[in-house]
């Protein structure tokens, strides 16, 4: 099935670029959604951007973060897909201009999220302190984040010490 609607997309592509002539082929987005991004460059004229990057812009990110001695972000979980717009690296780059360290904390970190390393990341934390079901963790959210950010806490109280 995958096969089919990536070949189906791809001819689609083709199809705009002849008859409209728009390339929207290789645009990063322009594929999600079953394709929706792609449609919308296509007969709207409309320009794809990160959703992070409007939200960044929009809340004054970078004015708020500037002068901060740590950024703690986070996401329901945290694997090799988040470089890809996802909050917690965009918060990061905001983060790393003004060589702030960044913790991102999450529901569920996968084998390979220690990619976000290389992209303005500095430490990963899981809310999850135990083997749990997805229904128990959304129902102890509150007390599993209230948890993480004690031990977070200590950590940086421990890691003071050191210094």
């Amino acid at each position: 099935m995958v096969e089919i609607l990536d070949k189906a997309l791809e001819h689609f592509a083709e199809v705009v670029k002849r008859d409209l002539g728009r390339d929207i082929k290789d645009v990063p987005g322009a594929g999600a959604a079953g394709g929706l991004g792609a449609g919308l460059m296509a007969f709207l004229n409309a320009r794809l951007q990160l959703g992070v990057d409007i939200v960044i812009e929009a809340t004054g990110l970078e004015g708020k973060v500037k002068g901060a001695d740590l950024v703690i972000t986070g996401e329901g979980g945290i694997d090799s897909q988040t470089i890809y717009g996802k909050t917690p690296i965009g918060v990061a780059k905001v983060a790393k201009k003004f060589g702030i360290p960044v913790l991102a904390v999450a529901g569920g970190i996968s084998d390979d999220a220690s990619v976000v390393y290389e992209h303005g990341i500095d430490g990963l934390m899981s809310i999850i302190p135990r083997p749990m079901t997805l229904d128990e963790a959304m129902a102890q959210g509150k007390k599993l984040l209230s948890d993480a950010a004690e031990r977070i806490a200590r950590l940086i109280a421990v890691g003071s010490k050191l210094a």
